[in-house]
Parts: C-alpha cells; sequence; structure tokens
C-alpha cells in the first residue's frame, strides 16, 4: 500500500537576520579591546560580504519524515533530524531579534547521547510560528499509527474484537488453572 509522498516544504529566511549577524557579530567583536580595529573593519564592509553570503547558503527544508538544515560558507554544515526523534521546538524572541523583525527556532531531540545530540536552532524564519506547527504536524501524522484512518466505528470494532481475544484467552487460562488444583 503505497501512500503518495507530500513535497518538501522550504522554509524562506527573512533577509534581515543579514544586519541582525553584522551587528551582534560586530558588537562581540568590538567588546574586547584587542577587537576594536577588527570591529572598525568588520562593519566597514568585511560584515556586509560575510552576511550576504552566509545568507545565500541558508536552506531549510521539512519532508514528510526529516527536517534538513544546511549553512555555511569556508565550512559547510548540513543536519538533518528525524521527525519522530524531535522532542521539543521553542520559540525564542529577544529584544535584539525583535529589533530586526527575526526569531529563532530552537530543536531538542530524543535518542542520542549528549555528545551526538541533533539539536539545532534556526535563526530568521520567515513566518516561524506557522514554520514550527507545519513540523509539529509532521511529526504528529509520522506518529500517528496506520489505523488512524479508519472511521471510528472500524476502530471501535478493532478495539472490541482484540478485548474479545482477551477474554477468550484469560478463561483458557482460568479453566488450565482450574484443572490443576
Amino acid at each position: 500500500m503505497n501512500h503518495p509522498v507530500a513535497p518538501a516544504l522550504r522554509a524562506s529566511f527573512n533577509p534581515l537576520i543579514r544586519p541582525y549577524l553584522v551587528v551582534t557579530i560586530g558588537f562581540t567583536i568590538a567588546i574586547t579591546i584587542i577587537g576594536l580595529p577588527l570591529a572598525v573593519i568588520w562593519f566597514c564592509g568585511v560584515g556586509q560580504w560575510w552576511a550576504r553570503h552566509y545568507f545565500a547558503k541558508l536552506e531549510c527544508e521539512l519532508s514528510d519524515r526529516t527536517l534538513r538544515f544546511r549553512k555555511g560558507i569556508l565550512f559547510t554544515i548540513e543536519k538533518t533530524i528525524p521527525l519522530e526523534n524531535i522532542q521539543d521546538v521553542t520559540f525564542i524572541e529577544g529584544p535584539v531579534l525583535r529589533y530586526f523583525h527575526l526569531s529563532i527556532l530552537k530543536f531538542e531531540t530524543a535518542g542520542h547521547t549528549e555528545g551526538q545530540a541533533n539539536n539545532m536552532q534556526l535563526t530568521g524564519i520567515i513566518d516561524a510560528h506557522e514554520y514550527r506547527n507545519q513540523i509539529l504536524a509532521a511529526r504528529e501524522r509520522l506518529k500517528s499509527p496506520a489505523q488512524s484512518n479508519l472511521p471510528a466505528t472500524a476502530m471501535a470494532d478493532v478495539q472490541l474484537a482484540n478485548l474479545s481475544g482477551i477474554e477468550r484467552r484469560l478463561d483458557e487460562i482460568i479453566a488450565l488453572l482450574k484443572q490443576r488444583q
């Protein structure tokens, strides 16, 4: 029984992630005395170049079984998380993120040791609340049993048949126990 495969849902990233990255990294550099000259270089052009190229390489795709995220300029990082392993999707907005109309989706997974966890964060997804809901809905579809497509009466009939079978087996066990006494 083949089910049609739904097309992958691609996330769009907010272009305001570029100035957000320039500002947050630039201020981090500027905090240190040694980093002050580097901060000037960063704000005068290197930061804009880096943020533009970083933004161009961002990809996030939700398929019927996995969530795939790819980023990086010099070093490319690609993470794929099976939907059944996603335990929580946290929505984060701070004052700086709100200023740039951005948010962070943070994914927590199960089934891995601390060093191998597939936890990841996505910053700047457009309509992050809706994308989060799509991810959670896809996870629930994947976790629901195949019988959930049956009508409620058919489900009740299946459960009744299972209970009747259990009752028969219990009666057989009781009869065997009475014979031993």
